[in-house]
């Protein structure tokens, strides 16, 4: 062997020792972060948002412009992104509280628990808890209502996610400084606790029959020293200082949640954003915040596979995480933003059979109602018809809030299409479904007005949308991360790690 490549060789394993120390010094930085905390923390969790729900919005946002590609949104600009999987103790594809739990607390548990091990024996502490301990104000922020899964997970520990009113008890026993969204479900208290019956969680046929009303736990939360807000002049007056808070939205929609973006008035209703934007005011102080903000109802408007509405939903919940952008330009070295999901829902896709290769994302824009409100429609049009149908009257509805037949927006209507739409509406004129063919009207319709699904379906589709469940998917899910301790969060890990990761940088306070 010649000195010269003797010297090569040398050189050669030289250079592999100093890139398998690189990678480790670099997994070392990762799992041994040994910095000063971070004295403001934003934890934003899109419900139900997967890459394909944030890629369709800046599709969208591409199309609009006129652009063949995305405009990205200001989460999707973030420097360090991460991967992680979802699954529960119990099953595979996840629940809210499940999944919930584990980005809260750093554990696993089964589906509809909240804050506690599989068992529903042990407490856990969450990352909300032992931020107050180390002396950070605490805000808890949902669209959906404040008592809702995924929010109570950061201040409750109950058997199960429908315990809606000892949830709410355990809110005012947090002592946290801010809580701000939604509205109380059942304040006076419980009927049956169901966990089969999801469709209430999502806003839908959640009347519950309480034989024995209890205590409001509204009043207890006074009682405690909170003040309830609940109109747009209070709101707006709510100024630095103000200390334990309960705001909500002073127009609720079903579920006592926030109305959908797609829905919402400017002049009247409050976004996630002002909601967002009120916390930091209000939480701002020498030892620092941390404010966890749920964007809930795109899981909603994704169960219901209303792809326009959950354009809108991401849209509502990417400018929530501007305010804090704007604040973290404020504190470049102070502040973490996270913006993670507990899991995916409905399976969408960025692409649908019917289409082949073509996407007509720009089509979304002709929605301008969200499924919910249309379903709102279509049942007082049943009622008031009371027997006398027509489908004509059922096309000019699908024309003026889904553009759908309107051959000047590009949304003919085949005669594919047009079945479809009948036999849609002739279902949702039906007072009960047919029991005899329940599982094949469930795959076409779920557990949804029939026609409002149809025109969803079929408006996705033409721009390029497909879904594949009415439910959630087991996807993994990315966590986008800006600030303070941010380089913490690349790689491939579990939901576990992401509030794990949190409290190791928060033990440095």
């Amino acid at each position: 062997m010649t000195l010269l490549t003797k010297n090569l060789k040398l050189l050669f394993i030289t250079a592999i020792v100093l890139v398998a120390f690189g990678f480790q010094a670099q997994a070392s930085e990762k799992n041994d972060y040994q910095g000063p905390a971070p004295k403001y923390i934003f934890y934003f969790i899109g419900d139900g948002m997967g890459l394909s729900q944030a890629n369709a919005t800046e599709a969208y946002l591409g199309a609009i412009a006129k652009s063949n590609g995305i405009q990205k949104l200001e989460f999707s600009k973030f420097p360090n992104t991460g991967f992680y999987t979802t699954y529960a103790t119990n099953r595979f594809i996840t629940g809210s509280a499940a999944a919930g739990t584990a980005l809260s607390t750093g554990h696993k548990t089964s589906i509809n628990t909240i804050g506690m091990d599989a068992s529903k024996q042990i407490a856990y502490k969450n990352i909300a808890e032992m931020a107050k301990d180390k002396g950070y104000k605490v805000g808890i922020v949902s669209s959906v209502s404040i008592d809702h899964a995924t929010p109570a997970t950061f201040y409750a520990h109950e058997p199960s996610r429908n315990q809606y009113y000892k949830i709410s008890l355990d809110l005012s026993k947090s002592g946290f400084n801010y809580f701000a969204g939604g509205g109380f479900k059942h304040p006076e208290g419980d009927g049956k606790i169901d966990d089969n019956n999801t469709m209430a969680n999502f806003g839908m046929g959640d009347a519950t029959q309480i034989k024995k009303k209890q205590t409001n736990s509204m009043d207890i939360a006074i009682s405690k020293g909170y003040r309830i807000v609940n109109s747009l002049k209070g709101f707006h007056a709510l100024k630095k200082g103000d200390d334990k808070i309960i705001a909500s939205a002073p127009h609720l929609a079903g579920g006592k949640a926030l109305p959908y973006a797609i829905d919402q008035d400017s002049l009247t209703d409050i976004s996630l954003g002002d909601f967002t934007q009120k916390g930091i005011e209000l939480l701002d102080n020498p030892n620092g915040f941390f404010m966890m903000v749920e964007g809930g109802k795109i899981d909603w408007a994704c169960h219901a596979n209303d792809a326009a509405t959950v354009v809108k939903e991401v849209l509502q919940f990417d400018k929530a995480v501007s305010k804090a952008i704007a604040f973290y330009n404020q504190h470049p070295n102070e502040t973490l933003i996270l913006v993670a999901g507990d899991h995916e829902t409905g399976g969408m896709a960025l692409g649908f059979s019917g289409t082949h290769y073509d996407s007509e994302f720009a089509l979304l824009q002709y929605q301008n109602i969200s499924y919910e409100d249309f379903t709102k429609i279509m049942n007082t049009y049943r009622i008031d018809k009371r027997g006398h149908y027509n489908f004509e009257d059922a096309l000019a509805l699908a024309k003026k809030y889904f553009g759908l037949g309107d051959a000047s927006k590009g949304l003919e209507l085949s005669k594919f299409d047009l079945q479809q739409m009948k036999d849609a509406f002739n279902q949702s004129m039906k007072k009960k479904q047919n029991k005899k063919n329940k599982d094949q009207y469930y795959l076409l319709y779920g557990s949804y007005d029939p026609f409002t699904t149809t025109l969803c379906h079929l408006l996705s589709q033409k721009a390029g949308i497909g879904w594949t469940s009415f439910s959630h998917t087991a996807t993994p899910i990315p966590v986008r991360a800006m600030g303070v301790g941010a380089n913490l969060y690349t790689g491939f890990f579990d939901n576990t790690d992401i509030p794990k990761k949190l409290m190791k940088l928060i033990e440095n306070k």
